[in-house]
């Protein structure tokens, strides 16, 4: 750790850098922990890998070490210069993209996502990977806030993050890592979260976006009962019923599994068509 924080802070110093935290900007000078992010991506040369904010390519060399071809978005402008001095200013195994990670298409072949994230856009990226995206990630490991990495894995008191996650893939937290593995040191801990993705979401897409409808509806006073927010939907105490799910239940218990179904149940004319079939 400090050999590597020791280069770091000179380099900085060298190229008169300060950071900006305000964009998220906390570089990881621990080895150790370089290496558990790595190991998690299982990195196979030639894999196509997209790093959100590089910084000035602490993880992105040890990317490359991998024989990764590596795509980095960087925001920050003054940054880019610095990115190639850190990595080798030649190598082409390192295209540079210098915009907001958020507005930038992803890939439309294979690939993976290996980044130390702003903790500020890890809701909009993984909407962006997910939602966004023609073609979704294979895995995701990202650095992050350890809250939220911690919501994300825990389905008994889920978050719209967590529904997100589990409709696309499958979460575990690698490892957590306290705030002196970073320089400056964030205010948050942190985590290492790895998703290996599915290779298809767990439902179709109109089903998914009802699914973030009804959320949008349920979490939005997530402490009420759902009879309170999804019940006062047009028949919604007659669709919870009918899936079986209580109506004195709180959103942030429903599984995985109880959101698609309730989804489905929501579907327009799903009311009108066991109509039919009883008149039948």
């Amino acid at each position: 750790m400090f050999v590597l924080k020791e280069e770091v802070v000179q380099f900085c110093q060298r190229h008169h850098l300060k950071l900006n935290t305000d964009l998220g900007q906390h570089f990881l000078i621990d080895e150790d922990i370089l290496s558990e992010i790595v190991a998690a991506a299982d990195i196979e040369p030639d894999e196509l890998i997209v790093e959100i904010g590089p910084g000035i390519g602490v993880l992105t060399r040890e990317l490359l070490a991998c024989d990764a071809r590596v795509r980095a978005i960087e925001i920050d402008a003054r940054l880019i210069p610095l990115l190639k001095d850190f990595t080798h200013k030649k190598n082409k195994s390192l295209d540079i993209t210098q915009g907001n990670a958020l507005a930038v298409p992803f890939p439309e072949e294979p690939y993976k996502i290996v980044a130390n994230i702003p903790y500020h856009i890890t809701s909009p990226l993984l909407r962006h990977a997910f939602l966004e995206s023609t073609v979704q990630p294979t895995s995701l490991t990202l650095l992050l806030q350890r809250e939220v990495a911690e919501k994300i894995c825990d389905p008994e008191d889920a978050g719209m993050l967590t529904i997100l996650v589990a409709l696309f893939g499958k979460p575990h937290i690698v490892t957590r890592v306290p705030g002196s593995a970073f320089l400056p040191p964030p205010k948050v801990e942190s985590a290492v979260l790895h998703i290996a993705c599915r290779p298809k979401p767990l439902t179709d897409r109109e089903t998914i976006d009802r699914i973030f409808t009804l959320t949008k509806v349920g979490f939005g006073q997530k402490r009420k009962m759902l009879r309170n927010t999804l019940g006062q939907l047009p028949e919604g105490m007659a669709h919870l019923e009918h899936v079986g799910i209580r109506a004195d239940r709180r959103p942030q218990t429903l599984s995985i599994e109880e959101w698609i179904a309730l989804a489905q149940e929501f579907s327009e004319g799903s009311s009108a068509g066991r109509q039919n079939a009883k008149d039948g």
